[in-house]
């Protein structure tokens, strides 16, 4: 429901009260995640998409500061083409909110205002986690710990592939964050089909999938589920091509002293260029694909 602080459209109101199939879609990826104008065509065409299905899309971001569920057209087009966008997380809201900011929120922003607008799922990319050296750095997503405490369902490639994937699985664990694949028990890498690491449960149709959230709804639960969507493997990067992109990459960021919060865009921008764009497009597939699962998944559940 709208709120002084948060619009959400009357369509994805309606649709809510309804008992319609809804599906949240984060903003990151066309503010943030891919350059133009394929931003823009990748953010209408997931809306489309779901459209077909007879599901309502919720493209989620901050409108001149106005953090709202169920942007327009128009609305994704400015944002689309707007160069100084913020990247909302959820301690940004507040902040883009007060300052009427333009904005692109991220996984944590989105299922938080998904979830306060009662849809129950969220498609996206790749999830956020633990980094690579978290140990000492202590760098982690707050994706993790903001589902922790969001109830909803978010499909998925599995976290980026940059990340140090059996840290991140260790910390949905201990934030007692169930994780799942779909069709598979072999956790994705967002680019390649399998991480290398198990997961201990998985489903293999939307039915299942909307049986978990009942389940969990039903237990009270606070605690997001993490369905797990690996990309076809004809449309994967070669795991070993990969693997040694990302040797090239880690190397290349030492060298030039990169570290911080400038170390993810750094190496994903070294992975697009040193696959001569392909990774870019398996991004898109990635995201194609979880968009189509979630609109199945939506549409069992309100059935």
């Amino acid at each position: 429901m709208s709120t002084s602080a948060i619009h959400v459209s009357d369509e994805v109101q309606e649709a809510v009260r309804d008992g319609r199939p809804v599906v949240a879609l984060e903003s990151t990826i066309f503010t943030h995640g891919l350059p133009r104008p394929r931003n823009l065509e990748v953010a209408l065409e997931a809306e489309d998409n779901l459209r077909s299905q007879g599901v309502v899309p919720a493209t989620i971001g901050v409108f001149s500061g106005v953090p709202t569920v169920g942007l327009s057209t128009e609305e994704i087009t400015k944002l689309s083409h707007e160069e100084d966008s913020a990247k909302v997380s959820l301690r940004d809201l507040p902040v883009a909110s007060a300052l009427g900011l333009h904005g692109g929120t991220t996984v944590a922003a989105t299922a938080f205002l998904a979830h306060h607008a009662g849809i129950k799922v969220f498609s996206t990319g790749g999830l956020g986690g633990v980094h690579h050296g978290a140990a000492q750095t202590f760098d982690e997503s707050a994706d993790m710990t903001t589902l922790a405490e969001t109830p909803i369902l978010v499909v998925s490639a599995g976290v980026k592939s940059i990340l140090d994937v059996a840290a991140t699985l260790e910390r949905f664990e201990t934030l007692n964050i169930p994780v799942l694949g779909f069709g598979t028990t072999k956790y994705p890498g967002f680019y390649v089909t399998d991480s290398g690491h198990t997961i201990g449960y998985s489903v293999s149709t939307p039915e299942e999938a909307a049986t978990l959230i009942d389940a969990r709804d039903a237990l009270g639960l606070p605690q997001a589920l993490l369905l797990a969507n690996p990309v076809a493997e004809d449309k994967q990067l070669p795991p070993s091509e990969l693997d040694a992109i990302l040797a090239r990459a880690w190397a290349e960021a030492e060298t030039a002293g990169i570290t911080g919060n400038d170390t993810t865009p750094f190496l994903l921008d070294f992975i697009q260029r040193d696959t001569g764009g392909r990774s870019l497009d398996v991004n898109i597939e990635v995201y194609r694909g979880n968009v189509a699962l979630g609109g199945r998944i939506a549409a069992a559940l309100a059935h």
